[in-house]
């Protein structure tokens, strides 16, 4: 069993069906259909950059991960200084999720720094779930394509995809870890809306996803 095998939906079930993205006005925006959402960026080659969970800076919290743990974030230079922010931040909430699995609490300060309105109730949610069965992961995940798209000023769009064939559920109070493999559900399209906030931190307030998406299959 791969991570997040189940626990996923806790995030998607309660997030709105489109998270009004024809908005964007733009034919990059991801589809009105949930099941067919655009999540590849330019064929460029990118770089995997270091979660920006390694340091923090601007009085942001500081993320911190157990030595057996690791997200790898895919891209994240855009040209675009805004867009560059939004995709780090947006790392950053991913990176704040697995941060409360890894401490077993649904109170860290990234969490509520990174997510607001139903990301985060969700996230807590979600967290929840892991604390209840003593669960964590460990291994290496990777996000990739990742697309930033910008509604104005405070609001933003962000698409990708995760790979979680090297990443496993671990038992808390065993140690035991579940190496099944990898199959089509390993890879995950995400979809989410990001808010600025008054203190400028691009915080993600809604997202929805598709395991098994074949657009982030290799």
């Amino acid at each position: 069993m791969n991570r997040r095998p189940t626990l996923l939906a806790a995030l998607a079930l309660t997030a709105t069906a489109a998270l009004t993205l024809s908005a964007c006005g733009n034919d990059d925006s991801p589809a009105k259909d949930n099941d067919k959402i655009a999540g590849s960026d330019t064929g460029e080659k990118k770089s995997a950059l270091p979660t920006p969970s390694e340091s923090a800076s601007d009085g942001r919290p500081k993320i911190t991960f157990p030595a057996d743990a690791k997200n790898v974030f895919e891209g994240g230079e855009t040209g675009d200084p805004t867009k560059d922010e939004v995709l780090a931040d947006s790392a950053a909430s991913i990176d704040a999720v697995d941060e409360a699995i890894f401490k077993g609490s649904t109170g860290t300060e990234a969490l509520g720094f990174y997510h607001a309105d139903k990301s985060l109730s969700s996230a807590i949610t979600y967290v929840q779930r892991y604390i209840d069965a003593n669960d964590t992961w460990t291994g290496e995940t990777r996000y990739f394509d990742r697309k930033a798209t910008l509604n104005g000023a405070k609001k933003a769009y962000v698409t990708y995809c995760s790979d979680e064939s090297k990443s496993y559920i671990k038992n808390k109070k065993t140690g035991k870890v579940d190496k099944s493999p990898a199959t089509s559900n390993s890879y995950v399209l995400y979809n989410a809306a990001l808010t600025r906030n008054a203190q400028g931190v691009w915080q993600t307030t809604d997202i929805v996803s598709k395991r098994g998406a074949k657009e982030c299959q290799p």
